[in-house]
């Protein structure tokens, strides 16, 4: 599960905001600081409210319901400030859906298709990175992030991740992290293939990223394989 990087979100209020001028002049400039709200719509294209109208933007088909556009075909500043509300991570970029990250509340951006808790940019974790187990000091390699919350996932014990005490400062509405330790990937020719490795589950804050290198090993992810 790959997200974006964390980004603030548009506001959700009627108030329509302005933005720093930056040195800009023309429509850029108008772009910034007329009061536009600027909200996602489900199909990719984005309605932009102004204090004279609402309009419908394109950004793919670069094109806005505004007569500035229609009529001249111009680049309307509508255009222009739904480009920078994007540019600044005020709105989701087409494609993407604003959620909010289950181990920080922050709000940050991910794919439309996806579902179940998620997490962001810092909290979220890639197949072959190193993380540490908070509760017993270990060093593991994450396989991957689930969609499945801490109280959902069941262990081959036959009970959730939140159930065992070990999680009980940890959220149970967390994604729940695969992961494998690290002693366990130790092998002669120095590949394993990942159905192999014995997994375990964490809710995802348990987890303290260490990023993708360590001290005593070396590990990347290669189709469906560790290589140490």
């Amino acid at each position: 599960m790959t997200h974006p990087a964390h980004t603030p979100a548009s506001p959700h209020s009627n108030t329509r905001p302005t933005l720093p001028a930056d040195g800009f002049t023309g429509r850029a400039l108008r772009a910034r600081v007329e009061p536009m709200l600027v909200r996602a719509l489900r199909d990719d294209r984005y309605v932009v409210e102004t204090d004279h109208g609402t309009y419908v933007v394109d950004l793919d088909e670069r094109t806005c319901t505004c007569p500035d556009h229609a009529i001249r075909g111009a680049r309307c500043k509508h255009l222009r400030r739904v480009a920078i509300e994007v540019n600044e991570g005020r709105v989701p970029p087409p494609g993407k859906r604003s959620a909010v990250c289950a181990v920080c509340g922050d709000r940050t951006f991910v794919p439309v298709a996806e579902r179940g808790p998620q997490l962001c940019d810092r909290h979220d974790f890639d197949p072959g990175e190193f993380a540490r187990d908070r509760e017993t000091g270990s060093v593991v390699v994450v396989v991957g992030v689930t969609d499945q919350r801490a109280d959902e996932y069941e262990t081959a014990e036959g009970r959730t991740v939140a159930d065992y005490e070990t999680n009980d400062d940890y959220g149970v509405h967390e994604p729940v992290v695969e992961a494998a330790y690290l002693e366990s990937l130790r092998t002669p020719d120095g590949t394993i293939d990942l159905s192999g490795v014995k997994r375990y589950g964490f809710p995802a804050s348990r987890l303290q990223r260490l990023g993708r290198s360590h001290p005593r090993v070396a590990v990347s992810v290669t189709g469906t394989a560790l290589e140490a």
